[in-house]
């Protein structure tokens, strides 16, 4: 699935299944909620945290995919092609980027 065919079937959902969009707020705090589970899963399964006792188990992908469905409902709200975003995005990082991470000894 492309970028651009992931947005429309997003879109599609969210007119059938899902009614309507949340307002940008919401879907804003919604994808703030996504990311911080994704962080709770990294600190207990890569970091020094541990799972409690009855933690469900950790499925990292699900979350992940949960963090990149809400991103895409606000980039399709707000009008984001997110190919030709992600496109002029690499363009930047590589003329910034390229030399100083090239010449940045931590990366050696």
């Amino acid at each position: 699935m492309t970028i651009q065919e992931a947005q429309k079937v997003v879109d599609e959902w969210i007119n059938t299944k899902g009614i309507r969009y949340y307002s940008e707020l919401t879907n804003t705090a919604i994808l703030m909620e996504e990311v911080g589970e994704v962080a709770r899963i990294m600190a207990r399964q890569y970091g020094e945290q541990s799972f409690k006792d009855g933690d469900e188990e950790p499925n990292l992908a699900d979350e992940v995919a949960d963090v990149l469905f809400v991103l895409i409902c606000l980039a399709n709200q707000t009008g984001i092609d997110l190919t030709e975003a992600l496109h002029k995005n690499l363009q930047k990082k590589t003329m910034r980027d390229t030399e100083r991470h090239a010449n940045n000894p931590k990366l050696k």
